[in-house]
């Protein structure tokens, strides 16, 4: 059987392609291609660097590597929405957006042009199938689990996809590397965002919206002005340094409002809330859960879950109450719902 390999230049990518092979299947390496021809900015998995990376991977394994042009749609569902979101006084996760539309779905699509049974990634996160239900579950090694960013994946994208190092540790994916004798085997693993040059966030958002870094206000919650800050896009949920304003007390980034290009600011506690509301709702093997539904739901990739219940608000929109206040709830961030290592779903913080 045919497998497609998203091989991004990393570690986890390349031994997932060769356990594919040891397996039987037969691999196709594919580096998708994100980001402008004339443009040497992008990095991390995304990055030209990858492609020269990944290829000499495929080489070493013997596998065929090809290069997939997915930029405009890339721009479209990635890069435009993380400006939007931006615009809005939200805080974006480009990396769930990616997963969902370019990853699973676009490069999904065009491998099903080429006759392939499956794609594959690096993930640390497991797709196991129970009786006619694929269920999405944390990787093994719960320091680097990803099934926070898989949330989005449907029925059909599971039942076409491979997480082969799921079930390894990081540790041991580097040993499988070594073994192999691949190029990547002790390549350290990018933390920034792909399209984001030197992860100069800040300096991307002013390049592509004009006036986002305009000053304003910073009010307490009275209304009071306390200083003045250099632009919303510079702030986020819960910050606390780089607010320029002195106090009696250490003082929290507590909400951000767009429309007065105001932030306001708290003490610690106001930095906590008991609860959200979160909408674009996917439920990976339930047309829709039973309500309320008891789970344990993250706010942030590096967040650690809380016990909550949801209760729907409609169609596409629930509330989630936590029995403890949370830390920096950030409209624009993923709250993902779990069941001990299964995935339930997940939707995006509106408020």
């Amino acid at each position: 059987m045919k497998v497609v390999v998203a091989m991004s230049g990393g570690v986890d990518s390349s031994v997932a392609a060769a356990l594919l092979k040891e397996e039987g299947y037969e691999v196709i390496g594919v580096t998708m291609q994100i980001w402008p021809p004339e443009s040497r900015k992008f990095g991390g998995c995304c990055g030209v660097a990858a492609i020269e990376d990944a290829r000499k991977v495929a080489h070493t394994l013997g596998i065929p590597h090809y290069v997939m042009n997915l930029r405009d749609v890339f721009a479209e569902k990635v890069i435009n929405n993380f400006i939007d979101e931006y615009r809005r006084g939200r805080t974006p996760n480009p990396c769930v957006r990616c997963n969902q539309h370019i990853k699973f779905d676009a490069l999904l699509e065009k491998a099903r042009g080429l006759g392939v049974d499956f794609i594959a990634t690096g993930h640390h996160a497991r797709i196991e199938k129970e009786k006619d239900t694929y269920l999405l579950k944390k990787g093994l090694d719960r320091n680097k689990d990803q099934s926070y960013f898989l949330y989005a994946l449907t029925q059909e994208q599971l039942s076409r996809s491979l997480m082969p190092i799921g079930k390894l540790t990081k540790e041991e994916v580097r040993e499988i590397a070594r073994a192999l004798i691949l190029p990547v085997a002790s390549k350290p693993q990018s933390q920034e965002i792909c399209f984001i040059p030197d992860d100069d966030y800040c300096g991307f958002i002013k390049d592509n919206i004009p006036g986002a870094a305009k000053s304003g206000p910073i009010l307490d919650e009275k209304g009071k002005v306390l200083g003045t800050h250099r632009g919303i896009i510079s702030h986020t949920i819960g910050q606390r340094k780089g607010l320029g304003i002195a106090a009696g007390e250490p003082l929290y980034v507590i909400a951000i409002d767009p429309e007065r290009n105001a932030i306001v600011v708290g003490s610690k506690e106001k930095a906590f809330r008991d609860e959200l509301v979160a909408s674009d709702l996917n439920w990976i093997a339930l047309d829709r859960p039973d309500f309320p539904l008891p789970t344990r739901a993250k706010i942030r990739y590096r967040h650690p879950e809380a016990d909550a219940v949801v209760t729907s608000l409609g169609e596409d929109k629930v509330n989630v109450k936590f029995t403890r206040p949370q830390m920096a709830i950030t409209p624009g961030q993923a709250v993902v719902f779990y069941d001990e290592d299964v995935v339930v779903g997940g939707g995006t913080i509106e408020g």
